[in-house]
This record gives structure tokens, sequence and C-alpha cells, in this order.
């Protein structure tokens, strides 16, 4: 989850490139028709079958996905990339009641002061270290919509634990890829349509690689894969990572940040750090 957190950082950086050249839906619909044919070659590579059995598991959370995805998309178009990311600081604290919900797992007190502690340093991180600004966030209709797709994401790692665990990240990481497809196809039909993709401009194809490949392909096998092996709010937990990776890339730019929001960053570290505490003794159990 930590390599998940960096790379979808990652994402950001490079979409800002291309945010004018192409229809947000479509390029989403794109990424995931790339991932979902570069894992069906994987698979058949590996001489790994597809899994089709209760297909409505994978199309399911996939769906889900799609639906973070679409929600995001919409909330842009009507609100700040700020007020959406605090909005999704909310994700880690829904996933431990999905995880009670659908699991019964129950988050200790350690680990919710984890989490408060990472989400107050996500949103410190997110506001620029801006009180007034902070102040200033008003609940609109993008923060609305937003919130239900933060919602929908939330539920990814307790659905994939309690129905994916009879097949492997790789065949689970295919059927939820195929099932955000079919999804995200429907939405963005009207624009795909209409969208001169022979005129696109390079940089649009190599941005679209890298979120087909690695953002879409690679960190759908490592959330499956760590959701397995986590509770669902730790898995989580690794997303509050995400606005210090992007603050890192701007420092590789020679953008230094404002000194108040390292604190922060170090609030996020903290929150980690304490959720890693408590893996320790787990692992140690027979």
């Amino acid at each position: 989850m930590l390599l998940f957190s960096l790379l979808v950082s990652l994402s950001f950086f490079f979409g800002h490139f291309i945010a004018g050249d192409i229809d947000p839906g479509v390029l989403m619909a794109l990424r995931f028709a790339v991932a979902a044919f570069m894992l069906w070659g994987l698979l058949l590579w590996l001489r790994v079958a597809p899994v089709w059995a209760r297909f409505w598991r994978f199309a399911l959370v996939g769906a889900l996905m799609a639906i973070y995805f679409i929600t995001m998309f919409e909330a842009l178009a009507r609100t700040t990339a700020v007020s959406t990311a605090a909005v999704f600081t909310l994700t880690p604290l829904m996933a431990a009641g999905y995880g009670w919900l659908i699991l019964r797992h129950n988050t200790g007190p350690w680990v919710l002061a984890a989490l408060l502690i990472g989400a107050a340093g996500a949103v410190w991180v997110i506001f620029r270290a801006d009180l007034a600004a902070l102040l200033r966030f008003e609940i609109g209709t993008g923060e609305a919509i937003f919130f239900f797709g933060a919602l929908a994401h939330a539920a990814v790692p307790a659905l994939l634990r309690r129905y994916c665990q009879d097949v492997s990240p790789l065949q689970s990481s295919f059927g939820t890829t195929v099932g955000a497809l079919l999804v995200t196809w429907v939405y963005a039909a009207p624009e795909a349509m209409i969208t001169p993709f022979l005129d696109l401009p390079a940089r649009v194809w190599w941005v679209l690689a890298y979120l087909a490949i690695v953002t879409t392909a690679l960190t759908f096998f490592l959330l499956q894969y760590a959701s397995k092996r986590l509770p669902p709010a730790k898995v989580m937990a690794y997303t509050y990572l995400v606005p210090t990776w992007v603050v890192a890339w701007d420092i590789s730019a020679g953008r230094w940040p404002a000194s108040p929001i390292l604190f922060g960053i170090a609030a996020t570290l903290i929150a980690l750090l304490m959720l890693l505490r408590v893996e320790v003794p787990a692992r140690k159990t027979p």
C-alpha cells in the first residue's frame, strides 16, 4: 500500500499535463480498456484462467471503483480539487465502518487514533497549511456528489476480502477492471463518439499508458493483494500519504512547500508508524 500511494500520487503529477486535451470520462474509459486488455494478455502469458464464476462480485467491486472515478470528475466540474481531496480523507474512516459491517472487524482505539491523526495531517497538507482556507470550506453540490464516490470506494477492501479470497490478486484484478470498464464506457459513450482520437497530442497517449498500466492494472493488483492481508481501515489509511507524495514531487521539481505544511506531512507519517506498530505483534502470533 505504500507503493500504491506513491504510484497514485504520480498520476496527479502526470494528469496535470493533459487536463485540457481530452474529456475526463473518455480518458477514464480508455484507461480501463487498456488495463483490461493488458491483464488479459498477462493471464494468457502466465497460463492463468480468468475467473468467470460468480462474476457479479467482480462487477460489484469494479462498479464501485467506476462510481468513485465518475463522481470525482462530476465533482471537479462543480468544485475545487482541494475540496474533493478533503472529502476523500474521510475514506479510511468509512472503510473502518465497512470493515465492521461486512467483516465484523473492530477498530481499536490505537488504530482509530492513527486514522484521525492521519486525516488531520492530510487535510493540513491539502489546504497548504492555510487555516483560513480550511475554515472557508463549505459543503456544496460537488462535495456532496463526491461524498458518495468516496463512500463507494471505501467499501472495496472489505468486499474484496469477503468475496475474493478464493482467487488470486491477478484474477480478481482482471475481473474488477472488466467490471469498471463496463460501467465507465456506458458513462463515457456519448462523448467518446465525438472525440477526435487521431488528433490527440502524443502526451495524451503517454499519460494514458501510465494511467492504464500503472495506476489501474498495477494499483488494482496491489489493492487486491493488500485487501486480503490487512483490515479495510488500514488499507485505505495509506491514501493519507498521497498528498505527502505530491508535495515530495513538487520538491523534486524545485518547488519547496511552506514550512507549516511539514507538520501535516509529519502527522501522516506518525499515523503510518502507529498502524505499522499494531501489525508487529499480530504477525508474531502463531
